[in-house]
């Protein structure tokens, strides 16, 4: 088995033994490093020199993910990412022998690279604002598939999208604000993109509204 194909177990094995219902147990986590410790070292050693594509895509978001938990870790374990000083764009990790910031993995790297916006969907920053969570690692054999199955449950998820029948409203995640031009690179309007995964389609004259974002740190506990 080769290291990308290790990486791939490994952070499949670790996001399966710890995260339920999208949330993560920081401190069970902490009092048991080893697993985590292990793939942070291999996020850092790891080469891409010979990795196709999808493979690259699926190793930045599982390394994110990661990362994002890592570092949640050792800066203390906050009750919100916010309370970290640089913890998006300043702080750096070591990644396939280079240091980066998350946001360099996720700005600079994903979506120059790949601009698929369900990756949104995907890239969690240790927030409850944010998508769940999945309790698995992304894949190149079935990336994909994968990356439509967590766009489309937040996409049906009540609280993430928010449809106010009564008042012809719906309330939308600040995440399709801030990354609005990824949106409608894909179709004609935010909420033409939200109906392509929803099971029950939002009406198109409907408002859009945008509530606020909850920064609340995605602990078992929070």
């Amino acid at each position: 088995m080769d290291t990308m194909d290790k990486f791939f177990d490994e952070a499949d094995a670790f996001l399966s033994d710890n995260i339920k219902d999208g949330k993560v147990p920081y401190k069970a986590i902490k009092q048991e490093p080893a697993e985590l410790n292990e793939l942070v070292k291999m996020i850092g050693n790891v080469s891409l020199e010979d990795a196709s594509s999808t493979e690259k895509k699926a190793f930045y978001i599982n390394t994110y993910n990661i990362l994002t938990i890592n570092s949640i870790i050792e800066n203390g374990i906050p009750s919100s990412p916010m309370d970290i000083k640089g913890f998006f764009d300043t702080i750096k990790h070591q990644v396939a022998g280079q240091q980066m910031t998350l946001d360099e993995v996720e700005k600079g790297t994903l979506f120059p690279e790949f601009g698929d916006a369900r990756m949104h969907f995907a890239l969690v920053c240790a927030a409850l604002g944010c998508p769940q969570l999945q309790p698995e690692a992304y894949k190149p054999g079935k990336l994909d598939e994968q990356l439509n199955h967590a766009t489309k449950e937040t996409l049906n998820r009540d609280y993430f999208i928010r449809v106010e029948n009564g008042k012809n409203t719906v309330k939308i995640s600040e995440l399709f604000k801030w990354y609005k031009d990824d949106f409608l690179k894909e179709a004609d309007s935010v909420l033409a993109y939200i109906n392509q995964f929803r099971d029950k389609k939002i009406p198109s004259n409907y408002t859009v509204e945008h509530y606020d974002y909850d920064w609340s740190l995605n602990d078992v506990e929070g």
